[in-house]
């Protein structure tokens, strides 16, 4: 029998709550096949309605991700088929996003096209210090519109715009100064600082983080006065929280807190 495609690791790390999602295709760079897509959206779906805290996506092998699988796309030439792997594809990225859990990217060797899209559709990402990235489609003939979309929102104008018409790489420094990233590690040391990252947002209340996921990312597709409208009602429903009135109080008394059993 096979491996699964996708192995899945519940509390990761020693972490509870911490699910650890690792795209297995060693041999294929773990490129985003059709299977590969579909496994990601059941576990990203499974993990969405759970009481977990924080995923973490990872990769098998020498590689985090190779983008689509580019033998499959050219095994089936047409426009429908097109559409509907990058609906797929998509639909999959959005997932990510609009999940209540934060979601850490856990990136190694390279992320290229789809897998840096990947990287930055993430909400974290944590790269080893050799790790590579790069939208390089257009080598192939191919702009890499779609990772496009979640590059542009991660990386300034200019720079991003230089990824995607030559395909260059960047190396993990220049993705951390860029914004692609947030931190960087040496090799043997990727894991603990996922582990350190994924630990600190599971010291806070789960129903805290879970609305700041979704107002940080509703308020940035709106203008200044929604956003601040967006977020003023989200800062007032979290204030008449359990863990939050517990938290000001704690401060207030200059204590710790002490949150109750599911809020931490």
């Amino acid at each position: 029998m096979n491996e699964a495609i996708l192995l899945t690791e519940r509390d990761a790390y020693g972490l509870p709550g911490v699910v650890r999602l690792t795209m297995n295709r060693p041999a294929a760079f773990n490129a985003l096949s059709e299977a590969m897509l579909d496994a990601l959206q059941r576990g990203l779906d499974e993990i969405a309605a759970s009481e977990a805290r924080v995923v973490v996506i990872a990769g098998a092998g020498r590689a985090f991700c190779a983008g689509h699988d580019l033998k499959e796309m050219r095994a089936e030439p047409s426009l429908d088929y097109y559409r509907a792997l990058f609906a797929r594809c998509s639909q999959m990225m959005l997932t990510i996003q609009r999940m209540p859990q934060p979601v850490i990217a856990r990136v190694h060797g390279i992320a290229t096209a789809a897998g840096c899209q990947l990287v930055a559709m993430c909400d974290l990402a944590v790269a080893a210090s050799d790790a590579r990235f790069a939208v390089s489609g257009v080598n192939f003939g191919l702009f890499c519109a779609t990772p496009s979309v979640p590059l542009t929102r991660n990386v300034p104008r200019k720079a991003a715009f230089e990824m995607l018409v030559t395909g260059d790489f960047i190396d993990a420094s220049t993705a951390r100064e860029r914004g692609l990233v947030n931190r960087v590690a040496a090799p043997d040391q990727l894991d603990d600082a996922t582990r350190a990252l994924a630990a600190s947002i599971c010291d806070k209340p789960r129903a805290a983080i879970a609305a700041g996921k979704g107002v940080f990312y509703r308020q940035l597709e709106t203008g200044m006065e929604a956003a601040y409208q967006l977020a003023g009602d989200t800062m007032a429903c979290n204030m008449m929280d359990d863990a939050a009135l517990e938290g000001t109080q704690a401060f207030i008394e200059k204590r710790a807190p002490r949150w109750r059993d599911g809020e931490s």
